[in-house]
């Protein structure tokens, strides 16, 4: 096959400039934008819940204890029972006239607002679409997709504003393990972490403010809550709480705040060893115990709202604040498919599309 030249790259196509005529039609000349997050299961169901459970935490980079340990634990203990826990939470928040979670409706909303975006920057050249790292869709049916569309590159996007190894890794490992039998391998670029983008910050406060303009009585405190990861990732190089700091040092400088009114903090733990503190559950009381008895929660880690937003900030970290003596708690929603959101995830796309696409 001979070479194509830029032009002929950015020219979708089936047939290969010069090939004989009895050559394999081949769509080719596409770029692809794979937007993914963390996953969802199928239903909240005891068996749905269960192969999403156990593809979740069978993930070495999210519990890296070794198998000959972790496995029967996870099979015969926590598999048995833990999916009827998580599934009564998911249930709390699904969204039932769609049958799926709200991740899901959220993660469509924002890859069709994208596809418009980018069909008005780039018309027909770039296909969005996108991908969970557990669960359905999964992160190679969206590749062999897009190859199928055409896209001889393909630029890999995990939602994720700060790195870490068990949300930023694991979806770039998957995405590379999705691209091993496949005959004409697209050339591929992953997007850096966006924790520190103006737009994203922006986009983050403008949040926060339009969010303070609704309430009656000013909070004491504004809580950003991030996902928690094990203290010993942190101190094996996982720059992930690092970044989490530098997002909220940056909200509260874009407000205008002193920083005594916002308070980082960090969600979700899970085992026995210790993790990134201070925990939010504990925090929020130890806040209402001290006088703070109306406090904001938002969650700049997660860029849709889930099962940690809805579920375990909206009630039990809602519960842990009121149970202190707290008095007014108020959840600040995530960005989800808000107009400046997308325009920053849009921002960062088209950087990342330079040198690709004119």
């Amino acid at each position: 096959m001979n070479m194509m030249s830029e032009t002929q790259a950015q020219q979708p196509a089936t047939d290969l400039p010069h090939a004989p005529s009895d050559h394999p039609r081949v769509k080719f000349g596409k770029v692809g934008v794979l937007l993914a997050n963390l996953g969802t299961p199928d239903h909240y169901s005891y068996w749905p819940m269960r192969r999403y459970l156990n593809e979740f935490l069978s993930d070495r980079r999210v519990i890296d204890y070794s198998p000959w340990i972790w496995q029967p634990l996870l099979q015969l203990v926590i598999l048995t029972k833990r999916p009827f826990s998580s599934g009564a939470n998911y249930k709390s928040i699904w969204n039932e006239e769609l049958n799926e979670s709200p991740l899901m409706t959220i993660t469509k909303a924002q890859t069709r607002l994208m596809t418009e975006k980018m069909k008005a920057r780039y018309g027909d050249d770039v296909v969005v679409d996108y991908c969970m790292r557990y669960g359905n869709p999964s992160t190679k049916s969206k590749v062999d997709a897009l190859v199928a569309q055409g896209c001889t590159k393909i630029l890999f996007f995990p939602l994720y504003p700060q790195y870490a190894g068990a949300t930023s890794a694991t979806a770039c490992d998957e995405f590379f393990r999705s691209l091993e039998n496949i005959k004409w391998q697209p050339i591929v670029r992953t997007v850096e972490p966006y924790y520190e983008n103006p737009l994203y910050i922006e986009a983050l406060a403008q949040s926060v403010e339009r969010a303070y303009a609704g309430l009656e009585n000013r909070p004491d405190v504004l809580v950003a809550s991030y996902h928690g990861v094990p203290k010993r990732y942190l101190m094996e190089g996982d720059p992930y709480h690092c970044q989490c700091q530098k997002t909220s040092r940056l909200l509260q400088e874009r407000l205008g705040w002193d920083k005594t009114e916002i308070v980082t903090t960090f969600q979700s733990r899970f085992g026995p060893e210790e993790w990134l503190k201070p925990y939010t559950v504990e925090e929020v009381a130890r806040l209402a115990e001290a006088g703070k008895k109306r406090i904001a929660v938002v969650a700049p880690a997660f860029s849709a709202d889930c099962i940690e937003t809805l579920e375990e900030i909206n009630e039990e970290i809602k519960e842990s604040f009121e149970h202190a003596g707290g008095e007014e708690f108020t959840y600040i929603p995530c960005l989800n498919d808000d107009a400046a959101h997308i325009d920053a995830l849009a921002a960062v796309v088209e950087e990342n599309l330079k040198g690709w696409l004119a």
